[in-house]
Formats: C-alpha cells, structure tokens, sequence
C-alpha cells in the first residue's frame, strides 16, 4: 500500500484542494500541519523552501499544483481522455495567473503582507475577480453538465470551488454576479466525499 504523507500549515490554503482530492478518492494520507513556530527549522528540508509538500513512500514532491495533478491521476480526477487533461491543466495555469494577480491583496488580508485591504479591494481586487473570474463563469455557462471539464469532476473543480468558498466568507459581493460560480461551489461541496470532509475538516481562519 502507497504510503502518503501531506505537510503544510495549519489552516486550509494551498493543501485545501489536496485534501480533498484525497477525501474525494477515499484514501487515507497523514495530514501534518506543521506549527507555524517550527517552519523556519523545517524550511531547508523542503526541495523549495515552501509547503505543501507531499511524500509518497518517502519521495518527496514540492508545489501545490505539481502534487494536485499528481493524485488527480493517481485517482482519475484529471479528465477522462487526453484532451480533457489538456483543457483541466489549461484551467489550473489560468487559475494560477489569477491567484498571482490577486496575491497581495489576498496576503493583505490575511494579515501575511502589510497592506490596506479595503484599498486593495477597489484597485486590485475587483478588477482581478472580473477579468478572471468571469473566464470560469463563462465555461460554466457553456458547459451543461455543471463542471468545468467534461461530465464529471475534476481537480480544477475543487481548486476553484474551495477558493470561491473561501472568498465568500469574507466578500460575498464581490461574487454577487457570478451566478454560475456560485451555483458550481455549491454543486462541489455538497457532493458527499466533500461535503463530508469539510464537516469534519479542523476550523481554521482560512
């Protein structure tokens, strides 16, 4: 049996989509999160000095999309044909450019990076959310089974579900007109593996 083991910090970020994949597949994994106060004396033992990693028998894999698409193979939540794992790694790339955009207001509101969120907000953050957020809205709309590639989940669909979750604990306005967003998060996270996980998953701030 694969032995897995996923470290990042104690809070959802970029091991959120992870978790799920591996709720999503039913398999178990170690979920360490590693306390905030130890990270400096763990940094150097990452292959990029930065988490998640994941070990899978002891080899070691860094970067949270590297380790998504990874498991999304392992456990057929990358698309059905080659095509479609072109189209789902098209969505990651374009939701990696978005998340780019958008970091230093998302870090300033975190409270990670100094900064003015409500500032940030008008001048950087509605701006992102309607020129990315709308590219997502449209392939929703244009694609009637609800997913963002074929007719059945993939990765993406929880990369973007758990983000879209995260931002309306905080913003719920800035979503307001994204109504096949919306209706796509819900969709996600109330399939039973997921809806599951998050009832259970710790409480973190984000």
């Amino acid at each position: 049996m694969v032995h897995y083991k996923l470290t990042y910090f104690p809070f959802r970020g970029a091991a959120e989509t992870i978790r799920q994949i591996f709720a999503f597949a039913g398999q178990t994994y170690v979920d360490f999160r590693l306390p905030m106060e130890q990270w400096e004396g763990f940094k150097d033992s990452t292959p990029f000095g930065k988490l998640p990693i994941l070990e899978v028998d002891g080899k070691v894999l860094g970067q949270s999309h590297a380790i998504a698409r990874y498991l999304a193979n392992e456990f057929g939540l990358n698309g059905k044909n080659e095509w479609e794992k072109a189209e789902v790694n098209s969505l990651a790339d374009q939701f990696a450019d978005y998340i780019l955009e958008a970091r230093p207001y998302l870090m300033a509101l975190s409270g990670f990076y100094p900064g003015d969120p409500i500032q940030l907000r008008t001048s950087l953050f509605l701006p992102t959310i309607d020129k990315h957020i709308s590219i997502f809205e449209r392939i929703l709309e244009e694609n009637s089974s609800g997913f963002l590639v074929g007719n059945s989940l993939t990765w993406v669909d929880l990369l973007l579900s758990q983000h879209i979750e995260q931002i309306l604990y905080t913003d719920l306005a800035a979503l307001e007109k994204f109504k096949n967003v919306l209706k796509h998060r819900k969709m996600v996270q109330n399939l039973p593996a997921i809806k599951s996980w998050i009832a259970r998953r710790p409480e973190t701030p984000w």
